[in-house]
């Protein structure tokens, strides 16, 4: 269940709240409910969410994004209700993307569009971190610490939809960093990592199979040991300047 973004995590240390304080502060006033309703409705104006596409369950809808399943389902109906999705019952039934979806009938999504230099500082300190994470991994890791990447990559293959893709792609970045050897590196990048997710939207299932490609060729740079690892880390984090909502907004 997630945590209000103003909320300190319980046992944080100074140094994890001095990284997540200000990189929220775009949407520190919305709820859960609100920063539901505003990613989904975000994805659908961007065209990442197509009309007509189904939703994910529930449940996996709250697990990607952090939240109750309860707020999930209401953020869900109050959607529908503003004519960006659609119910329907049988057996093809479900949640969908309504056919011609309400265009900016979310006014939460102001507070997403308007956190532009917050996501753009935030995957330039992610960047930094990761270099330095992907290198030492190169460096330090084991064959049980290849092994665990190799089966999140697998799972990553093999996910369903977005919402499935989006937890084993935070499994696996922070088994990079537990690869490292360097458990002191883990706890501020996976500040900045929750910090960043807190901004990812839906994304159509090609696109992550993609950036997939790119974590099974950092595994297979860290398993031989190869420094060329820090190359394709950058290259994956640098391009969400363009890929995230920041680099695909529009302005109407």
């Amino acid at each position: 269940m997630a945590v209000p973004p103003d909320a300190p995590e319980p046992g944080g240390s100074a140094t994890t709240e001095r990284l997540r304080a200000p990189a929220l502060s775009g949407i520190r006033r919305l709820s859960a409910l609100e920063t539901v309703r505003a990613r989904i409705a975000l994805a659908v104006d961007l065209g990442l969410l197509a009309p007509g596409e189904r939703l994910p369950a529930n449940d996996q809808i709250a697990r990607a994004l952090d939240v109750a399943e309860i707020t999930v389902r209401r953020a869900l109906v109050s959607l529908c209700e503003d004519g960006l999705l659609e119910r329907r019952r049988g057996r093809n039934g479900g949640t969908l993307v309504a056919e011609h979806p309400s265009r900016q009938a979310v006014k939460a999504m102001n507070a997403y569009r308007s956190a532009a230099a917050d996501v753009h500082r935030l995957i330039d300190h992610r960047l930094a971190l990761e270099c330095g994470i992907a290198y030492l991994a190169s460096r330090h890791a084991d064959d049980a610490a290849v092994a665990a990447l190799d089966d999140l990559v697998a799972d990553m293959d093999r996910a369903a939809n977005w919402a499935e893709f989006h937890g084993c792609d935070e499994r696996f970045h922070l088994a990079v960093a537990a690869a490292t050897g360097a458990p002191a590196a883990v706890e501020p990048y996976g500040a900045v990592l929750r910090d960043l997710y807190h901004y990812y939207l839906p994304y159509p299932l090609e696109t992550l199979r993609r950036s997939n490609d790119e974590h099974r060729a950092l595994v297979e740079a860290i398993r031989r040991h190869d420094a060329a690892a820090v190359d394709i880390a950058h290259d994956h984090v640098v391009q969400l300047h363009q890929t995230m909502f920041v680099g695909l907004t529009r302005d109407d």
